[in-house]
């Protein structure tokens, strides 16, 4: 148990002591941790196609991912538009056109080729699956490093946190509300209440949650996982220009931490330059709480 929590929390600690000042490094972390995620999903892809039974399990897989998403995104929906209407944030619209959502739509469907890629190599009887466990666990070490000195870089500091209360407020609506919807899927797919938990509290950042959720209870739950974080982006950048002027807050709020970054450029796009600080601290503090909450609920 605490081999677990150590390997997943002690990489973050250390990268967030870390603080890179020079753009060319931040650029050059950013580019290998988007080389690593496509890396991550075609191992998972190649686990899944170590399974025993595949059809009947790619039938639970996806049985799993659509509980627990219902679950969760309904219920971030639910309490972030109830926040919406009774205490609506005031800020002034902007209109704004979305013409590049189709196009980020694409980007974020792009890793499903690596995870089919992976799937595809995995039906090859290489020797160097045995070292899959091995693997996952190095690259899952050196990713929560480069996070941790990702985090660090981006100049937030506890001030900034404190004195935003919107992406506080949002941060913990979505928190409350997603774990409300993780204990309800787990009743309902007869799973522990713990599992359930670590399942919803990915919070869009699908990379790391898929891979931590298949190294504490293998392939099925770590795809369902996976799944249901890139189903939270990709509604999201659907949603954002059909709720972005009227529901702001609950906006912000369905696109968990990818609203740091990857979701960034069409919220301030829709609701102007106001948007941004409370998105940058929402993202932040979701990114930051992710790998604690997903490695205290596996572990703990």
């Amino acid at each position: 148990m605490y081999f677990g929590i150590l390997i997943a929390l002690v990489p973050l600690c250390i990268g967030y002591l870390i603080k890179c000042k020079q753009e060319k490094w931040i650029a050059k972390i950013n580019q290998i941790l988007s080389w690593m995620v496509y890396f991550i999903l075609f191992i998972m892809g190649a686990e899944l196609a170590h399974l025993d039974n595949l059809a009947t399990n790619l039938q639970n897989i996806l049985f799993y991912t659509a509980i627990i998403f219902i679950c969760t995104f309904g219920g971030n929906f639910i309490f972030l538009m109830l926040f919406d209407l009774f205490l609506p944030w005031k800020a002034s619209s902007v209109n704004q056109t979305f013409g590049s959502r189709v196009k980020m739509i694409l980007e974020s469907l792009r890793v499903f080729i690596a995870l089919v890629l992976g799937f595809i190599v995995g039906l090859f009887p290489l020797f160097v699956w045995q070292y899959t466990e091995n693997i996952i666990q190095v690259v899952l070490v050196f990713l929560l490093l480069l996070i941790g000195i990702q985090l660090r870089s981006n100049n937030i500091s506890l001030k900034q946190i404190l004195l935003n209360k919107v992406g506080i407020a949002t941060t913990l609506i979505v928190i409350i509300s997603t774990f409300i919807g993780g204990m309800v899927a787990a009743l309902l797919l007869d799973l522990p209440l713990r599992i359930g938990l670590g399942m919803s509290s990915g919070f869009g950042w699908y990379s790391l949650s898929g891979i931590l959720m298949t190294e504490a209870h293998g392939a099925i739950i770590g795809s369902a996982t996976f799944l249901n974080d890139i189903l939270r982006e990709l509604f999201a950048i659907i949603l954002i220009p059909t709720l972005i002027k009227r529901y702001k807050l609950t906006t912000l709020g369905l696109c968990g931490a990818t609203s740091m970054d990857f979701t960034l450029p069409m919220l301030q796009k829709g609701a102007g330059i106001m948007i941004v600080p409370s998105a940058i601290v929402q993202g932040f503090l979701l990114t930051l709480l992710m790998p604690i909450f997903m490695t205290l609920f596996n572990y703990g």
